[in-house]
Parts: structure tokens; C-alpha cells; sequence
């Protein structure tokens, strides 16, 4: 699949990895070039490349900001008419230890607003940058899910096909709405690998009882 990713932060970054070891086909794009072109380097089979036009190729393009970069970044990059786009970003505060928006909307449904036309699904949000870049695989046989939201039937196929071509497990979350559960869901993840101190190899699940 060809994706970019927009963001060489540490999600991006290790979003890159994994889709890269995946086979896919990826162009990574940021505000600061450096990072992208280092992000590339690092991982072979990834491309630095300019704001201006980087999803012109792109299949699906994968929101890797802070949330106040988000609509900005995502107009940077040219037309995203009829584009999935993956949105991972949580409207976290400066201090990361609560929600900027929520209750009656989600950063999902304002990205979403701000970017008609555009078939916009909530993934990968709850999950460190960390276990991304490690890996879905906890042993014992567990593995880390990814939970998605979205209104459109593709967009969220097509982050499914994602997560799991990554070896992720996924999660149906229902309508993009649901984006108001799983921000604050992350934000609960921030706490306690942060505020809490457990460190940042965690990952919310959901459990089913046989």
C-alpha cells in the first residue's frame, strides 16, 4: 500500500518502521525536513518528501501530529479528496495529564469537520510510541489490539489491513463518535505509564470472558 505518514515524531517515526518492514510503501513528510529525511534513512524502503503534494500518491495518509498541528499539517500536503485518513493523534494538554476537548466532540470528529471529503478512522491512538515501535507481540500470547472508529466501511478496512499487516489485533470501536471514548482511553494510558509511573511498555486491551 502506498501511505504517508505526516509527523517524524516518535509515533510517526515508528509508524514508519513497522510499515516499512511490512512492505509498504512509504513517504514521510514533517515540518522540520531534517527529521524527515532521518526518519527515511533509517528505515529502507521510506522516502523523506515535501509538504507540498506528499499525498498526491499516497492510498492513505497517516496523521502523526500533535493535535494542534493536525488541520494545518493535513493541508500542507495537498489535495486528500476521497483519502483515508488515519487520524493518531490525542488532544492532550501541554502538561499531557488531561483532555483538551471532549464530552461532545473528539479531535477524530474536528479533523474530520475541517477536512470534507476526506473518510477519516481513529487508530492506533492508545497505543505507546513505544510498543510501536517494538511491536505488537507481548508474548505469552498476547497481542497489543488497535481500536478503530470511523463512519466509513473503507476507512476503517483500510486501517485494519494496516494494523494487522503490522501484526496488531484490531478492534472494532463503532462510528467515529466513539473517538470521544478512545482519546480519553489514551489519555488513562498516558497517566498511568507517566503520571503513575509504569513505564510506557503498556498497552490498553479489552478482554472477553469464554
Amino acid at each position: 500500500m502506498n501511505i504517508t505518514v505526516i509527523g517524524a515524531g516518535n509515533m510517526g517515526s515508528a509508524l514508519v518502521k513497522q510499515l516499512t518492514r511490512a512492505g509498504h510503501r512509504v513517504a514521510v513528510t514533517a515540518r522540520n525536513p531534517e527529521k524527515a529525511r532521518a526518519v527515511a534513512a533509517s528505515n529502507p524502503g521510506a522516502s523523506a518528501v515535501a509538504p507540498a503534494n506528499a499525498a498526491a500518491q499516497a492510498e492513505v495518509v497517516v496523521l502523526a501530529t500533535v493535535y494542534g498541528d493536525a488541520v494545518s499539517a493535513l493541508q500542507s500536503v495537498g489535495d486528500l479528496g476521497g483519502k483515508v485518513v488515519v487520524d493518531i493523534t490525542n488532544p492532550m494538554t501541554a502538561d499531557y495529564m488531561a483532555l483538551a476537548i471532549g464530552h461532545d466532540t473528539s479531535a477524530a470528529e474536528e479533523i474530520a469537520k475541517a477536512m470534507p471529503g476526506t473518510d477519516v478512522v481513529k487508530a492506533f491512538n492508545t497505543v505507546f510510541a513505544q510498543v510501536l515501535a517494538e511491536g505488537a507481540d507481548f508474548g505469552n500470547g498476547k497481542t497489543v489490539p488497535v481500536f478503530v472508529a470511523s463512519d466509513s466501511a473503507r476507512a476503517k478496512e483500510v486501517a485494519r489491513t494496516l494494523a494487522e499487516s503490522i501484526g496488531f489485533a484490531v478492534i472494532d470501536a463503532g462510528g467515529l463518535k466513539n473517538a470521544r471514548y478512545l482519546e480519553p482511553l489514551a489519555g488513562l494510558n498516558i497517566y498511568l505509564g507517566y503520571g503513575a509511573g509504569l513505564g510506557t511498555n503498556i498497552a490498553p486491551t479489552w478482554i472477553r470472558k469464554a
